[in-house]
């Protein structure tokens, strides 16, 4: 009978537990696990498209021409030279089509040199210029750094799109968003922006509540902003993030074996420590911003 368990006990694993682990996941082939692990950011974007196709759908996309419809006196525009109703048509090497573009990218600026393209009276001129960096307060209560150029729009429209024009601009709004957001990361990184802008729980609270006080299109719009964010952030290369998986699913197909199980180890544990101090800074910044703390 010893004899017999000892044979059991070395015997070859069955058919079935290799099938079993072929269906696990750790079974499955790197280009299937990172299939896997990508899914999750890609349907917060594939959310966020689809609540911005639907407000572009049934409310209407904001649209407003690139034109200079007035110009604050002494505003970094009015030093560079700029006239009511020039039309802007590239800032550096971005084409421009709707002011809404042109401001995000002016804020997003921190007061450094740009060449603006303008067309006027039929010629294209091009103007250096200079954003002015403002400080200001949100509805907040937080302090915004942002480019000012002192140009003021020639008005707002909305217009409804088709199914298929919507998803369209859905998806180019979803990827300009993303690159803004990275580049406000960048900046917090290298210093040019300050860490205190970073915020949490407490504030996507608050933002809520705002939100839902200026009705359900505000709310969408939030929502889809808030679900393209955690998509970006879980792809971040951070172990314990679906960024940091591929990132080792990365080495694995160079390397044509997975990292040792210590190494994988030790990039956990350091993913999850910044995952806690980042957290924990975001709320220690929402609390400093409460009432209690003035």
């Amino acid at each position: 009978m010893a004899a017999q368990e000892s044979d059991e006990l070395g015997s070859e694993p069955s058919v079935e537990d290799e099938e079993n682990r072929e269906a696990s996941y750790h079974g499955k082939s790197v280009a299937q696990r990172s299939a896997i692990s990508a899914a999750g950011p890609i349907a917060n974007f594939l959310f966020a498209i689809l609540l911005l196709a639907g407000l572009y759908t049934f409310s209407g996309q904001p649209f407003t021409p690139a034109d200079v419809g007035g110009i604050n006196e002494g505003s970094a525009a009015d030093d560079a030279g700029f006239k009511v109703g020039d039309r802007v048509l590239w800032i550096d090497d971005t084409e421009i089509e709707r002011f809404e573009e042109m401001q995000q990218i002016v804020r997003l600026s921190l007061g450094e040199q740009m060449a603006i393209l303008v067309l006027r009276d039929g010629r294209e001129v091009l103007i250096n210029v200079r954003p002015r960096l403002t400080e200001y307060k949100d509805r907040l209560g937080n302090i915004q750094r942002i480019g000012l150029l002192g140009i003021t729009r020639s008005g707002v429209q909305y217009i409804q799109h088709g199914p298929v024009k919507a998803l369209i601009n859905a998806t180019k709004e979803t990827y300009s968003i993303v690159g803004m957001t990275l580049k406000a990361v960048g900046q917090m990184i290298v210093g040019s922006r300050t860490a205190q802008e970073l915020g949490g729980p407490i504030q996507i609270a608050k933002m809520s509540g705002q939100m839902a006080e200026q009705g359900l299109v505000a709310i969408i719009w939030f929502m889809a902003v808030l679900s393209i964010n955690l998509g970006l952030i879980n792809l971040f290369p951070v172990p314990m993030l679906d960024g940091g998986h591929l990132l080792f699913y990365f080495f694995e197909a160079i390397r044509g074996r997975p990292l040792s199980e210590r190494v994988q180890e030790y990039g956990f544990r350091i993913g999850i420590s910044m995952i806690l101090m980042l957290m924990l800074f975001a709320t220690w910044n929402d609390l400093t911003k409460l009432p209690v703390f003035d």
